[in-house]
């Protein structure tokens, strides 16, 4: 990688945008925009965001500003090259101020040096020259030619129907839509992402929050298992469907993906996981205990062009009923499951 470029991320805010690493709307003030115009000085090409930063000149001098978009995993599958801009070429931004007051910005527009403007979701700012990211991501149809691969094979979210956690996506979310017990409630309210982020840093998650990412998943029969290979975090569920693997979910250790043993209903895999350590439901403070069972219905069309996926989540301790949500992938053969290999950044 040459240091002579900047990685111009294209950070929609589509509904495959907001369902990042993390809520964009947790840590970035989503109601407001802050347009800044600078110097770029440095760039991280990294998941789980890319980040480049701007010298900008103001009132009281000039200051750096951090400028967060998606991850390579993301952007990657927009088009978006590498070598689009050069460290040193001065760009104009707008985006989403953070929400603790730091020069801070989730971007949603830039202006190039040329004159082209990158539309991140919405609307253009400045230019009638603009570059979009590419249809794929937003594909609500799959394709219907191999329906002989069944559910074996890589799924993408596309736009249809991909958003697992809503509260992940949405600033405003009323989660009284949970029927939350008192402490569940008591919990997320006390939760804080500047010290309770669960994937701060790198830190994969666990079931059932692992569903809600919009990358890639390959699903791989192993003849005893099935493999759940999910790009974000290069994730490895395994799934037990036969031999003595298939019984032994009482006796297994607990892990922040659990023990998931499962069976075929016609098509449909059906899956069940306990012992699940990670602790949350979600990504955003609801909690979940170490006793909740986890029940999974992945479906594939007869024609092989989606995956219809139901989750049901039992816990005693967090919902006074069961919760069941819902989404659905879509094939694309042009789609294949890539590294994500996260690394750490600096603490905010």
């Amino acid at each position: 990688m040459k240091a002579s470029h900047l990685i111009v991320a294209l950070a929609g805010m589509s509904a495959f945008a907001a369902r990042a690493h993390h809520s964009v709307s947790a840590w970035f003030d989503t109601t407001a925009t802050t347009e800044i115009e600078g110097v770029v000085t440095d760039f991280r090409w990294q998941n789980p965001h890319v980040i480049f930063t701007m010298r900008v000149a103001g009132a009281e001098g000039e200051a750096l500003w951090e400028i967060e978009t998606l991850s390579i995993s993301g952007i990657s599958r927009w088009g978006i090259t590498r070598d689009l801009v050069s460290v040193g070429d001065k760009l104009r931004v707008a985006g989403n101020p953070a929400r603790q007051g730091a020069n801070n910005v989730f971007v949603r527009n830039i202006l190039l040096p040329s004159g082209r403007e990158i539309v991140l979701g919405g609307a253009a700012r400045w230019s009638t020259d603009t570059l979009r990211g590419s249809e794929l991501l937003q594909a609500s149809e799959g394709d219907a030619s191999r329906p002989d691969l069944g559910l074996f094979r890589t799924w993408s979210t596309g736009s249809v129907n991909g958003v697992l956690f809503p509260e992940a996506v949405q600033a405003n979310f009323d989660f009284s839509r949970y029927p939350l017990t008192p402490a569940a409630r008591a919990e997320l309210e006390a939760f804080d992402f500047a010290t309770d982020d669960p994937t701060v840093n790198c830190t994969p998650k666990g079931m059932p929050t692992i569903m809600e990412q919009p990358y890639p998943m390959e699903i791989v029969d192993r003849g005893d298992t099935i493999e759940l290979m999910i790009e974000e975090y290069d994730t490895r569920r395994v799934v037990h469907v036969r031999g003595a693997g298939a019984g032994a979910a009482a006796g297994a250790a607990p892990s922040p993906l659990g023990y998931s043993v499962g069976r075929f209903e016609g098509a449909a895999l059906v899956v069940t996981t306990t012992g699940s350590s990670w602790g949350h439901f979600d990504s955003v403070g609801i909690p979940l205990s170490p006793g909740a069972v986890i029940e999974e219905r992945f479906t594939p069309s007869a024609d092989g062009a989606k995956l219809d996926y139901a989750l049901k989540v039992t816990d005693a301790a967090t919902f006074t009923a069961p919760v069941e949500l819902k989404k659905t992938w879509i094939w694309r053969p042009e789609v294949t499951r890539g590294a994500y290999e996260c690394r750490r950044v600096a603490a905010r």
